[in-house]
């Protein structure tokens, strides 16, 4: 069972980036998934997260509008893209099954880092 993530990368503001995370070992059609953001000497936090059906995504206030996840079943991945990116987006960022859509509930699989600069 295991997340990979990448996409990650420096870029100025205003632009755009994708991030992506492939599963292996388990399927995404069956857990409820999604990227977090964590800068040094803050809390983590839930960016965006997905169920495992077709019901509402989650959205951090701050990224609405700017970001939008998905995923491709067929290629059991999940994607992040990020539009309009600002200063405040950099930090690293993860990949993780999450225990509710909202993202308050993080699950047991991670995904390794992937570093997110934003330059002003």
């Amino acid at each position: 069972v295991q997340l990979q993530a990448s996409g990650g990368g420096l870029v100025q503001a205003g632009g755009s980036l994708r991030l992506s995370c492939v599963a292996s070992g388990f399927s995404l059609d069956y857990y409820a998934i999604g990227w977090y953001r964590q800068v040094p000497g803050k809390k983590r936090e839930g960016v965006a997260c997905i169920s495992n059906n077709y019901g509402p995504r989650y959205y951090l206030d701050s990224v609405k509008g700017r970001f939008t996840i998905s995923r491709d079943i067929a290629k059991n991945t999940l994607y992040l893209q990020m539009d309009n990116l600002k200063p405040e987006d950099t930090a690293v960022y993860y990949c993780a099954t999450a225990r509710s859509v909202d993202c308050s509930l993080e699950g047991n699989v991670w995904g390794q880092e992937t570093q997110v600069t934003v330059s002003s």
